[in-house]
């Protein structure tokens, strides 16, 4: 069960296309966003659709991986851990984001 403990799976489609850094260590980074989408019948009969967007970042091959094949509205099932961090904007605001650090990710539907 300890492998329970921080755990995310995902599958949605790319909002946009991933955003890769390189930095000067060497290593790459892909930052990008994926949509899951729930649907269900409110009590008036009516199919409604819940959206939610989820910020997911990823680093090295599996970064690498996403450079070279994966597009905005690709369809994805991720793996990886929720992370939450604090950083100042430019006004000086504190700002907060939780991504999931995607540490596996299979390609799905059409390629």
């Amino acid at each position: 069960m300890n492998t329970l403990r921080n755990r995310v799976q995902l599958i949605g489609n790319l909002g946009n296309d991933p955003e890769i850094i390189n930095l000067e260590s060497g290593k790459t980074l892909a930052k990008f966003n994926i949509a899951t989408n729930e649907s269900y019948t409110n009590n008036k009969g009516e199919k409604i659709t819940d959206t939610q967007w989820h910020n997911v970042v990823a680093w090295g091959k599996t970064a690498q991986i996403i450079e070279k094949y994966v597009t905005k509205g690709k369809e994805v099932a991720i793996e990886g851990k929720l992370t939450s961090r604090s950083y100042d904007d430019k006004e000086g605001n504190k700002r907060y984001i939780t991504e999931v650090v995607c540490s596996e990710l299979l390609m799905l539907g059409k390629q």
